[in-house]
């Protein structure tokens, strides 16, 4: 049975979210309306690292475009220097998401829980909640507003059977390809970028310490790191290029690597030199059924399983349809880290 969202703090906040105003930030100034301006795009999870990307991308196309967030003002500093349009709202509440959707064509859903992969089952951060009914939300307030296009960023391994995250993916899918609107969903591999919450990590410890661990047999997870430009890039395109429609697109960079070689690289790249070490599979998924009961749940069984797994995206199919050429790995990294890093 779908778990259901106890938080009632949370819910009397989510009441009062769709009666509070636009939040328009335009790099300068706030200004609060409560009239909206008609838009063609509607990024729900722009705020986020992925939907970061895509928002970015959006602007430099001069994309027409609002970010549906779950406090305006809060998020009023994300994107300095852009114009960018809030509209409150919270896929996990369809009375939010009414007004919100109001005057949108185009949906684009890459909407994540906070401290994904680790769910929080207490503030309905999971990825039933989040993913799998979130969507089934948007979806539903997406079609009652008229709007004509979904796009959907889910992940290299969707499917109706295996890890409950996959499953809720695959939900999300389903509920994408049977709204009646045009769609195209892409499944990203493991996505890296100056935000992501990940390779940073692996970075942020070697600056103190001579050594970097890694979970599992020294990194031997295999995986297509894809820079979040790329994601954003394909998302945009997806927007506009009719090849796109109705296709589910898989979305990896051009080399095959295993974490402990983007690790790796990426402390090249930083002009560093550390040892990577192993940290056994099943010692840390012990840690990890203690830690998680610890305040802000910083580690829980599930999320070992998540991050040790392979996460392969051929990524022929949109090169081909679309065009796009994915970044090398290396290539991507410099972008923003450097020798100093």
């Amino acid at each position: 049975m779908p778990q259901v969202w106890h938080a009632r703090r949370e819910r009397k906040r989510l009441c009062k979210t769709s009666q509070r105003p636009t939040m328009i930030r335009d790099g300068t100034k706030q200004v609060a309306g409560s009239r909206r301006r008609s838009i063609m795009i509607l990024v729900a999870g722009g705020t986020g690292f992925v939907g970061g990307g895509i928002v970015r991308e959006l602007a430099r196309r001069g994309k027409q475009f609002a970010v549906l967030t779950r406090d305006a003002a809060r998020s009023a500093e994300r994107f300095p220097g852009l114009a960018v349009e809030y509209r409150e709202g919270d896929v996990r509440d369809p009375s939010s998401l009414e007004a919100a959707i109001a005057g949108v064509s185009s949906v684009i859903g890459c909407q994540q829980f906070p401290n994904s992969p680790i769910e929080n089952p207490g503030k309905g951060h999971t990825f039933e909640e989040v993913d799998a009914r979130g969507t089934e939300n948007l979806v539903i307030a997406a079609k009652a507003a008229a709007a004509q296009q979904y796009i959907y960023l889910s992940a290299v391994g969707a499917a109706p059977e295996g890890y409950h995250w996959f499953r809720a993916k695959w939900r999300a899918e389903q509920a994408v390809r049977n709204s009646g609107l045009t769609y195209a969903i892409l499944r990203p591999s493991w996505v890296y970028g100056p935000e992501d919450s990940a390779l940073n990590r692996f970075l942020a410890m070697s600056r103190f310490q001579p050594f970097v661990p890694l979970i599992g047999a020294v990194g031997k997870q295999m995986m297509q790191p894809v820079f979040v430009d790329d994601v954003g890039r394909a998302t945009a395109e997806c927007l506009d290029n009719p090849a796109a429609t109705s296709e589910t697109f898989e979305l990896g960079g051009p080399e095959v690597l295993s974490m402990s070689d983007v690790v790796r690289t990426a402390l090249e790249v930083a002009g560093r030199h550390r040892l990577l070490l192993p940290a056994p599979t099943f010692v840390m998924k012990a840690l990890a059924s203690i830690v998680q009961f610890a305040p802000g749940r910083p580690l829980t069984p599930d999320a070992i399983d998540f991050i040790t797994m392979d996460a392969l995206g051929d990524p022929a199919d949109i090169s081909e349809k679309l065009g796009l050429t994915p970044t090398p790995l290396r290539d991507g990294l410099a972008t923003y880290l450097t020798k100093r890093d």
